[in-house]
């Protein structure tokens, strides 16, 4: 499965998703909109960011609290974060309050994106706050003695999905 993204202004993405309402989501949050197009095929967006779905579980709906999680990864490191994220899928995927997953593996950058939309954002700072919270770096990714595997550091954006 493809996923594109791209940014704008919400109202010029929400007249897009319109559009094609069966294949694009809206995000937002209080310095960004985004438009999340999932499909098998081709995108409509000009200048798209390129990712393909290696792992996703569950259903985007046009509600919720969406998670991004952002890890520019070496390209020697990528088959290890593939790997090692793939094992670690199965335990985010019983989090309570989880609606949907995605990992994404860019096709034009080196920042994979780990996307889980919550129920909402309660329910996912319930999980953030559990035994079960999925950390990288409490995993030990890059260190004693591992490969280095991160181009540079991670970082998060959260959204709210709405119709």
């Amino acid at each position: 499965m493809n996923v594109y993204l791209t940014t704008g202004t919400f109202d010029y993405l929400k007249k897009i998703e319109a559009k094609y309402p069966d294949e694009m989501i809206t995000l937002v949050n209080q310095s960004e909109a985004l438009l999340f197009h999932e499909t098998s095929g081709p995108t409509v967006f000009k200048q798209p960011r390129r990712y393909e779905a290696i792992a996703a579980s569950g259903e985007i709906k046009k509600e919720g609290f969406a998670v991004m999680n952002n890890i520019p990864v070496t390209e020697e490191g990528r088959p290890l974060f593939e790997h090692l994220i793939k094992k670690q899928v199965p335990l985010v995927e019983k989090a309570e309050g989880l609606a949907a997953l995605r990992f994404l593996r860019p096709l034009s950058s080196n920042t994979y994106i780990i996307m889980t939309v919550w129920k909402s954002e309660a329910a996912f700072n319930k999980w953030q706050n559990s035994n079960s919270f999925f950390d990288l770096k409490d995993k030990g990714f890059g260190d004693d003695g591992q490969p280095k595997i991160f181009e540079s550091s991670s970082y998060v954006r959260k959204y709210l999905i709405s119709e």
